[in-house]
């Protein structure tokens, strides 16, 4: 049975036009109208979506308006065709085709970057979680990714692109997302720089790897998001991440793009949503390189941890630990080199406190603690995990002893996620603060900046 319409306005239009019963002829008129803008593949079928809710891009309804002006005699407001604001955009919602894709990117990347100091994040929705995920793991593959456009974009032209993504992961882990002038910049960069780029001229192969970038890049300002706080912006654009690594045909980057969403779910609590995820990841990621194996049952530990079951974290430890042994010199892809031995145990250093394992936690704290120099957000975050698991422990003295330390850590770093684990200690630590030490330390912590 079809679906009943839900936009009037655009069914009214196409009736007065004409088209009302041509709606491939529609389509075809709107394909040579954005001839411009690359090889549109509209059809009856997408005129069906659009009358049904689905929302084209606004470059797409410039020419939508143009099409049917033509055939009315008149100017035709995009405004008149009923598709809503930018801000009508369904959140989180992973795109069934690469134009709306897209078209999807372009939208919310120019609405962070003009809205920055807006968080205009909903919650962590994990139907749609659940969705994205069947979606990347059981969709067909794309065809093709060739597209016609204004600008020839070659293989160089793309590899630049992964330099300028390393550069802002780069400047995230040492400083932190919760500034809003870095994801702003980012987010400016890919309105002015990527999204050219993807409405340009590029073969399979060329395309492929731009989406692969686009990807990378898409991916990296979702954990910018998440780290800001910003949660459903995060969700939303690994959603679109693993849309465009389904196009690139990497499923190791979507797979890794997975693992952070079930990161993200632990972090808002959300386990048993988390452990779903990072399930699919694995199943979807194959025969993947012993460090990505690694990361995604690390992963799972914590989700497994946060649930308090005790057998299935241990479990997923001892695999991720197995695979990490195997990892040799071969690091896998560039985007999962930051996974070190001390990530790892940091996981351990976590999971087992989850699960009241005190002591053994606690010998994981000296490799936790032995991050590169880069990884100041992750040593802030390893430091108060060790203070909080000495307090949990009843080790008062030792607890204080690494707050103080924290709080050197935490210079020019802001994060939700450090803030968070901040109020953990000080939660942690409060039953003592009759203790002058422990009423100092306190006071300490409420006054860093990442608890602010």
């Amino acid at each position: 049975m079809a679906r009943p319409v839900t936009n009037s306005a655009f069914e009214g239009l196409l009736f007065a036009a004409g088209y009302s019963n041509a709606h491939a002829a529609f389509a075809r008129q709107l394909n040579h109208a954005g001839r411009n803008e690359g090889a549109w593949r509209y059809d009856a079928a997408s005129v069906y979506w659009w009358l049904r809710g689905r929302r084209p891009g606004e470059h797409v309804q410039a020419a939508m308006a143009e099409t049917l002006a033509r055939k009315l005699g008149r100017p035709v407001a995009a405004a008149e065709l009923g598709f809503g604001a930018v801000d009508s955009i369904e959140m989180c919602v992973y795109p069934e085709s690469l134009d709306g894709a897209i078209d999807t990117a372009v939208q919310v990347w120019t609405r962070l970057a003009e809205r920055i100091n807006h968080h205009a994040s909903g919650r962590f929705d994990g139907g749609k979680a659940r969705e994205a995920a069947l979606g990347w793991r059981y969709d067909l593959p794309d065809e093709t990714v060739s597209r016609r456009g204004r600008q020839q974009i070659t293989a160089t032209d793309v590899q630049s692109l992964y330099v300028l993504a390393d550069h802002f992961t780069d400047l995230d882990r040492r400083h932190g997302s919760g500034f809003p002038h870095t994801r702003a910049v980012m987010a400016d960069f890919l309105v002015r720089q990527v999204a050219p780029m993807l409405h340009g001229t590029y073969t399979d192969t060329v395309g492929r790897d731009l989406m692969r970038a686009a990807a990378t890049l898409t991916g990296q300002l979702a954990f910018m998001s998440y780290d800001a706080g910003d949660h459903a912006t995060a969700q939303h654009h690994v959603a679109l991440g693993l849309r465009l690594a389904k196009a690139a045909g990497d499923r190791l980057y979507g797979a890794h793009l997975l693992g952070n969403l079930a990161t993200q779910a632990v972090f808002l609590g959300h386990a048993r949503e988390a452990a779903r995820l990072v399930e699919a990841a694995l199943d979807g990621a194959g025969r993947a390189p012993a460090a990505v194996l690694a990361r995604l049952h690390a992963t799972a530990a914590t989700a497994y941890g946060q649930t308090g079951e005790r057998r299935a974290c241990q479990t997923a430890l001892a695999k991720a630990e197995r695979a990490f042994s195997r990892t040799g010199t071969n690091h896998g892809p560039r985007w999962v080199a930051y996974f070190s031995p001390a990530h790892l145990a940091g996981t351990a250093l976590r999971c087992l406190g989850d699960l009241h394992l005190h002591a053994q936690a606690l010998r994981h704290a000296p490799e936790a603690l032995g991050l590169a120099s880069q990884n100041s957000r992750t040593r802030a975050l390893h430091t108060a995990l060790v203070a909080v698991t000495h307090a949990r422990a009843g080790d008062t003295d030792a607890a204080c002893n690494w707050a103080l330390k924290l709080g050197q850590r935490v210079e020019g770093i802001r994060s939700v996620r450090v803030r968070q684990r901040v109020c953990e200690l000080m939660i942690t630590l409060k039953p003592q603060e009759a203790s002058p030490q422990v009423n100092e330390v306190l006071h300490t912590l409420a006054a860093m900046p990442a608890a602010v």
